[in-house]
């Protein structure tokens, strides 16, 4: 049998990766024929072929050990062939399909518990407290707690039938009572007991328990006090690693997400983990472990058809449960794939509040959200309906176990088979005792299921490689000594057939201002992001005072550079707080310093609240100067070697960009600067222009000596000069 195992494990193997590269569900003929063959096997080992009593009936303990060793065999191998019948195949990832997909949006028919074990070995990190010797008492405590908690589920009913027992009245003429005691018990003249000690004991062991099925007692509620700090430790760990590995994903990646779904399925995702610690670890296993409990101790004190009624209920229970899950698996994904689209279009709505007004598109937006809605609650609906229809299946199934044993215990009772009425209120207590919590195992295993479901998108996020990551073996304690910057033969692109730079080479000495312009699309703000390492070049290098930026830690190279982007994006916090963000340990007094240099600091005292005047979402409180100046003295704050302007000023007006333009000179004084421009007057005074077309450098010198060339510099020149002298002409 052991060779049998051996070759269903190599079937199994080479089924997943060589013959299920598809969709379809259900194991290989050859494959199922084999389980069959197992499973009829175990069947057989019923019929006793030598005698003509059961083969279960022998009294002696070989065999009922035996028996008990056959029952797990026979579940093991009905649990594997009912999974065979079920099991999805490995669906073919297309090569083609884009890496970018946003999260949620994938529907599969392949199981939830496809790659389980790969999920729990990226879990299990967060869930033993490696850095807390505290916790690591608390959990094993709590696993001890679980221990003596399967005790008393046994003694409770065993108690009660003690107690029931000593109350048994015989067939005898009623007569004076008179009392004896011996030996701690009290002898009635009427042969009952008062057996004040079983009583004790089972109130104890009922206070122990809480309400009846470990849901309030005195072991459930020290467990619950002490697995709070684990919770709270494990929930914290994977929120900040899976903040600490988004922030560490490229720009690429966040440019092609949609921050609502990203944040939904972060949110999900770590609020899943505590349901699924608490449903696997404290309700699907002790359960599993009362049942096993359960089989033994009929099996020991009453008779194998006790135990076989409470095998074959608990396996009906848990294939239909587990298939009917299975199957509306499907409805439950696609109900978080529409809920996902909910959220991102809310949103995205409320994200774009300006634009919606400026278009009078409140009632689309409304229309739109609504109908995001309509659509989720259907998908809900079919949901629910589904979870009924698993619910009536498993009332119908407990039900029945139920009667049977309550019949055969009632009839052994009846027919003075050895059972006493004492052992009928044990059953009767101890199945209700253990179907209580079964019956809730629908509810364990879906919550399990969705938490899977849940965590199906943060472990992609987990698993997205970092495209950008540190190199190995980094230049440690790097820092700026002078800031000369080159590119050597640089070359890159977005994606292949559509190249954004081509073998680029220029050379920034120590605080020297160059200056890029040109057409849109030509390559100039890639430049400025390859220097800030968001992307990694394709060809070439790009050194920092002769150092290349692969070679230095990204943290230690981005402190070095400040950029003051075009399109300024504040945190919804105060002014304080966006200045300081340059600098988090700065001062006020610095702070207020910074926004002096950036001529704002006067501005900010004229608000109500001064520095603490909040700035709304994404900054949309202050105007489009406003916001220009904070990053301007924020970058100031920061005090940077490196300075990247990139089109600082195109977004704003002729009259606020000449105001800021002596802002931004404060900030390039005695920097090394690099310089994106779409206006050509604000670059008059840098050591050297570059004018990029279609990834190429076709002309550089300084602005004299590229209006002498009369090329396509001179040409922008003049169709920005004579707009510009459009411009003055319409305000006169």
């Amino acid at each position: 049998m052991f060779v049998s195992w051996i070759f269903v494990l190599y079937l199994l193997r080479f089924e997943r990766n060589y013959r299920l590269r598809n969709s379809r569900r259900g194991h290989s003929f050859v494959l199922l024929l084999l389980l069959s063959g197992i499973l009829i096997e175990r069947l057989l080992a019923l019929i006793s072929w030598s005698s003509p009593q059961w083969w279960f009936k022998s009294k002696t303990k070989y065999i009922r050990v035996e028996f008990i060793l056959w029952s797990i065999r026979l579940s093991l191998s009905t649990l594997i062939f009912i999974l065979g019948l079920v099991a999805p195949g490995v669906p073919l990832t297309n090569p083609n399909e884009d890496y970018e997909q946003l999260p949620g949006n994938s529907e599969t028919s392949g199981s939830t518990w496809q790659g389980i074990w790969k999920k729990l070995k990226m879990l299990f990190p967060y869930l033993w407290p490696k850095k807390s010797p505290k916790l690591q008492i608390c959990v094993i405590f709590c696993m001890l707690l679980l221990v003596v908690g399967r005790i008393v589920n046994l003694l409770n009913p065993i108690y009660y039938k003690k107690i029931v027992d000593s109350l048994s009245i015989p067939n005898i003429p009623k007569q004076n009572t008179t009392i004896t005691i011996v030996d701690n018990t009290v002898l009635l003249s009427n042969n009952l007991a008062f057996r004040w000690d079983y009583v004790c004991i089972y109130v104890g062991l009922r206070f122990l328990q809480g309400g009846g099925f470990g849901t309030m007692g005195l072991l459930n509620n020290i467990r619950t006090l002490l697995w709070i700090w684990v919770q709270q430790y494990t929930t914290r760990e994977v929120e900040v690693s899976l903040f600490s590995h988004l922030h560490g994903l490229s720009l690429r990646w966040h440019l092609g997400r949609k921050t609502g779904q990203v944040l939904r399925v972060v949110d999900r995702g770590t609020n899943s983990i505590n349901s699924l610690l608490n449903y696997i670890i404290f309700q699907i296993l002790p359960t599993f472990a009362d049942i096993i409990i359960a089989i033994v101790y009929f099996l020991m004190a009453f008779d194998a058809w006790f135990a076989i009624i409470v095998f074959v209920t608990m396996m009906f229970y848990l294939a239909a449960t587990i298939m009917v899950t299975e199957w509306r698996t499907k409805f439950r994904r696609k109900m978080n794939t529409l809920d996902n689209e909910r959220n991102a279009r809310a949103v995205d709505s409320l994200l774009n509040f300006e634009t919606v007004k400026y278009y009078g598109a409140e009632q689309f937006e409304i229309d739109s959200y609504k109908d995001s809605i309509i659509n989720y609650q259907k998908a809900e609906w079919i949901s629910q309906a589904t979870l009924n229809i698993l619910n009536s299946i498993q009332n119908v199934i407990i039900g029945a176990g139920l009667l049977v044993g309550s019949l055969l215990c009632v009839w052994y009772v009846a027919a003075r088979k050895g059972l006493t009425v004492g052992d009928y209120v044990l059953f009767s207590t101890y199945i209700v005792q253990l179907y209580a919590p079964l019956n809730w195992f629908g509810t364990y295993y879906r919550t399990i299921q969705q938490a899977f479901i849940d965590m199906e998108n943060m472990f992609e996020l987990l698993s997205e490689d970092k495209e950008v990551t540190d190199d190995p073996n980094p230049e440690m304690d790097w820092v700026v000594t002078k800031g000369g910057v080159s590119f050597e033969n640089v070359s890159f692109h977005y994606a292949p057939e559509k190249p954004i730079l081509r073998n680029i080479s220029f050379t920034i000495l120590p605080g020297q201002t160059f200056a890029f312009v040109g057409p849109s699309g030509g390559g100039k703000s890639t430049i400025i992001r390859l220097i800030f390492r968001f992307y990694d070049v394709v060809d070439g290098t790009i050194k920092i005072d002769g150092t290349e930026i692969k070679k230095i830690k990204q943290s230690d190279l981005r402190k070095a550079i400040g950029v003051v982007p075009q399109d300024t994006v504040l945190f919804n916090n105060d002014i304080k707080y966006n200045i300081r963000y340059g600098r988090t340990n700065a001062s006020d007094i610095d702070v207020e310093k910074a926004a002096q240099s950036a001529d704002i600091h006067e501005k900010i005292m004229a608000f109500p609240e001064k520095y603490e005047t909040k700035v709304g979402e994404r900054g949309l409180k202050l105007s489009g100067g406003e916001k220009q100046r904070v990053a301007i003295a924020r970058t100031i704050l920061k005090a940077p070697s490196v300075i990247l302007l990139d089109e600082a000023t195109s977004a704003l007006d002729t009259q606020t960009e000449r105001n800021i333009q002596s802002s931004l000179s404060k900030v390039c004084e005695n920097r090394t600067s690099l310089i994106v421009a779409h206006r050509l007057s604000t670059i008059v005074n840098a050591d050297t222009i570059m004018v990029l077309d279609q990834g190429e450098i076709v002309e550089r010198g300084s602005h004299e000596e590229l209006l002498e060339l009369e090329g396509k510099y001179w040409k922008m020149w003049q169709e920005q000069m004579t707009k510009r002298e459009d411009d003055d002409g319409d305000d006169t």
